[in-house]
């Protein structure tokens, strides 16, 4: 691909935060492995006018400064230690990444800007009403590692085609530097979603678990 566009940025964006915001009133908001399947799918590129480096820096901004946030909600409201873990993580990655690509900004004298009519902000901002609004408990570590998997599947596809799209050769390198480190969240996300869907089947399949004995009848 030759530019990173509009209409990927949205999808995912959608990814990331729309298509996960399935709470209604705290209750158990988790997206299942078809919906993470499915909102990973909607992240395909779609023909749409090309970004510059000023929305290339803009966009990455603005998921680097929310996928921070979300991180901080899971490290408090995680239950699940490698949930909690992995918001962390998250937290002091992107953190670094945004701290980064403002400091590049700065050096390129670009002022950071979304797309016109992008709604990336707002859908971050509903999801974190979401994850705000669920109860801790393993509803909440679910949804918001299931979020993670879709997230960073999206960011993978959207750096990719920033990093071809970008013009300054700077920029284009410190995209190719964060690749690597966000396809390593995507699999870590995919490692915990794997053992958080094992960890709630087991009660109900596991064949080693022990029977009541029957009480001794009395004579």
């Amino acid at each position: 691909m030759t530019r990173i566009t509009r209409g990927l940025a949205l999808l995912g964006a959608c990814t990331l935060w729309a298509a996960c915001s399935k709470s209604d009133n705290g209750s158990a908001g988790a997206t299942t492995a078809a919906d993470t399947s499915a909102a990973a799918a909607a992240a395909a590129p779609a023909p749409a006018p090309a970004m510059n480096d000023t929305t290339i820096l803009g966009t990455l901004d603005a998921l680097n400064g929310a996928d921070s946030s979300f991180g901080s909600v899971a490290a408090t409201k995680g239950t699940n230690a490698s949930v909690k873990a992995f918001g962390k993580e998250m937290m002091r990655d992107h953190h670094k990444l945004r701290a980064d690509g403002q400091a590049l900004a700065k050096k390129l004298n670009i002022t950071p800007s979304l797309p016109s009519g992008d709604t990336l902000q707002s859908s971050a901002s509903k999801w974190m009403d979401s994850l705000n609004a669920l109860p801790k408990g393993a509803a909440f570590d679910t949804a918001y590692i299931n979020h993670e998997v879709a997230a960073h599947q999206a960011v993978v596809q959207i750096l990719q085609s920033a990093q071809a799209a970008a013009h300054d050769s700077t920029l284009k390198g410190a995209i190719g530097q964060a690749i690597p480190l966000i396809q390593a969240h995507l699999t870590q996300a995919q490692s915990d979603q794997s053992k958080l869907s094992g960890a709630s089947a087991t009660p109900a399949g596991d064949s080693t678990a022990k029977t009541a004995k029957p009480a001794k009848k009395k004579y």
